[in-house]
């Protein structure tokens, strides 16, 4: 057993890039996580939209160490940090020390203030997110078939997504599929043809984060799925009977919520300084400002690029901050130079609207509709981990595409709904 301890805390993207690149260091590592599993957040909305199973998009974490002698992994949540004592300090009272300790530790949905809108507008982060919302979803077509008031009914069949990135954009394009062209021909009392579906954005316009042409392009096909997009007045209200846009109220029973991110608790546990959504401001090389044995990485941490914009919270930027922090870990112990701060190297953007319609910004070269959409898939399939998962996602894929049927459908947990 090496000497020098490296305490990983959080097993997403960020973490589990550490810890592989860590591998042949003089080292032993403990990777900490509140959860067992890793997540293939990027497809996580199309667990929520019955595309997926929750088994295709997430993997034990302690399976990915299982030949790593040097790898402990422990179910555990962390609360805060000693880092005068060298210490982790665990929910359940215990205490791990470290020489080097990683903080990976994410960032949850912010409701600007508003938490109590949690309940009825859940967020998408983790998969009991997404099995909620896919609860819900599922739920309220089956109370609108039973059903005979048609504004309940109405209400029933009204989605609102609020926040128009990525996530947003995607959760609407996959609904209203849904609606349109899965389910018609399985209800009776209902046609879920006329299911609502609205899209929520407080800015000017849908992905604000790509080129005005692929915005542009994403919002039309959203409306050519029958998507309603309004723009330029925020959520005031959330409720078990429905959304206030601005002054006017939408009557509805399904909320979910994409407008913002709000980061771990890191920045508190060592009383440095954060942004606005609570990511710590790292120094350029990744540490907490004045500690040299603490890196903080991946949605976790304010990194700014060369140009002074803030590296985005994707799956790429924290894979590329985890590798660097290992490298700078093991060029430390070979009592090498030490390396020179981050540079974030971007990859591209990506979204899908629906089937058959994505748009890619690489910045150099844009691409929108089939081609796009096919480039999206390959991606995400690439960036999987292992081959059965590759080939459970691309096989899921080819299934929906043909038979145009959402095969992750079952109610599996049954929550209470409002009888009428």
């Amino acid at each position: 057993m090496q000497d020098h301890h490296v305490v990983v805390v959080g097993g997403g993207f960020g973490g589990v890039q550490c810890a592989n690149d860590l591998k042949g260091a003089p080292v032993r590592i403990t990777m900490i996580d509140r959860r067992n599993h890793h997540l293939f957040q990027p497809l996580l909305y199309q667990v929520a939209t019955t595309l997926l199973a929750t088994s295709e998009i997430a993997w034990p974490i302690r399976n990915f160490f299982r030949d790593r002698p040097e790898v402990t992994t422990l179910l555990a949540e962390v609360i805060g940090v000693d880092s005068a004592a060298h210490e982790v300090l665990l929910k359940n009272g215990q205490k791990i020390s470290y020489d080097t300790l990683v903080l990976a530790t994410g960032a949850t949905h912010a409701y600007f203030g508003h938490d109590e809108w949690e309940p009825v507008a859940p967020g998408l982060k983790t998969l009991e997110d997404a099995t909620t919302i896919r609860r819900r979803l599922l739920l309220a077509f089956e109370q609108a078939e039973l059903e005979t008031d048609p504004a309940v009914r109405e209400a029933l069949l009204t989605f609102v997504i609020v926040g128009a990135g990525p996530t947003g954009v995607e959760l609407a394009g996959i609904i209203s599929e849904l609606a349109r062209t899965t389910l018609p021909r399985e209800f009776r009392n209902i046609d879920t043809r006329k299911a609502k579906i609205l899209l929520v954005e407080a800015g000017p316009r849908v992905l604000p984060a790509f080129a005005q042409e692929l915005s542009d392009y994403a919002q039309k096909e959203l409306e050519l799925l029958g998507v309603e997009v309004r723009f330029g007045k925020p959520v005031t209200s959330c409720s078990t009977e429905g959304v206030t846009i601005g002054d006017s109220f939408v009557p509805c029973r399904t909320i979910v919520w994409a407008a913002g991110v709000e980061a771990s608790p890191a920045a508190k546990w060592l009383g440095i300084p954060a942004d606005r959504a609570g990511r710590a401001i790292v120094d350029k090389d990744l540490r907490a400002p004045g500690q040299d044995d603490i890196f903080i990485i991946g949605d976790t941490a304010a990194v700014m690029r060369d140009d002074g914009s803030p590296v985005p919270g994707i799956a790429p930027a924290a894979k590329q901050q985890g590798a660097y922090v290992a490298r700078v870990i093991k060029a430390k112990l070979a009592g090498k130079a030490a390396a020179g701060p981050f540079h974030y190297r971007h990859q591209g953007s990506l979204a899908t609207i629906g089937k058959s319609a994505a748009i890619i910004d690489f910045g150099w070269l844009k691409l929108k509709g089939w081609l796009a959409w096919w480039v999206w898939g390959l991606a995400h399939i690439y960036f999987l981990i292992g081959v059965r998962w590759r080939i459970a996602v691309a096989w899921s894929w080819l299934w929906i595409y043909i038979s145009r049927q959402h095969s992750a459908r079952l109610i599996t947990q049954r929550e209470s709904i409002r009888e009428e």
